[in-house]
């Protein structure tokens, strides 16, 4: 599949709980300062949940591919404050070569975790992935990450200790077709 361009169709506005709406759109590659902003934001405990790994600095080259996708192979989203130079949370997905399997992660500003915002960008993901007519879709989580892993299970995914890696759940959903 060739580059596709940027996909301003799924510019959203996500209702949370507690009734406050984020604007939400494709990630850009002008987004790196405020993707950096976000990662700085975000505590030490959180960033290892996310990344496995307890990350200091991000570079520049980590930062891009963060932000600049392939947007055949590859969308994030990412959750805008009151104003848009501030990210709040991002959710992306990368598909496989079989263009049927996608891996997802996410992120959500540490203050700003328990309103409803990773659920809503879970929704918007999956919604993303089956218009896209992926089979699974599928995560790492860490056995800590227990809020994960119980949103993970309300939205329908199969939660699996992963065999080799004994912190490490599987989180396998099956899309409609």
């Amino acid at each position: 599949m060739a580059d596709r361009p940027y996909p301003s169709h799924w510019n959203r506005e996500l209702i949370l709980r507690d009734g406050s709406r984020v604007p939400v759109r494709p990630i850009r590659p002008d987004d790196e300062s405020k993707l950096l902003q976000l990662l700085q934001s975000v505590s030490k405990e959180d960033l290892r949940l996310r990344f496995f790994d307890s990350i200091k600095e991000f570079s520049h080259e980590f930062l891009v591919k963060l932000t600049q996708l392939d947007y055949s192979r590859a969308m994030a989203f990412v959750a805008l404050g009151e104003t848009a130079d501030v990210i709040i949370g991002v959710v992306r997905l990368h598909r496989d070569a079989t263009y049927e399997n996608g891996e997802f992660a996410i992120l959500i500003r540490s203050n700003l975790k328990g309103r409803g915002l990773g659920w809503a960008l879970m929704q918007l993901i999956i919604e993303y992935a089956t218009s896209e007519g992926l089979k699974v879709i599928s995560g790492q989580i860490m056995h800590e990450n227990s809020v994960m892993i119980d949103m993970c299970r309300e939205l329908g995914f199969e939660v699996k200790a992963d065999p080799m890696e004994r912190d490490i759940y599987n989180v396998t959903l099956t899309l409609a077709g």
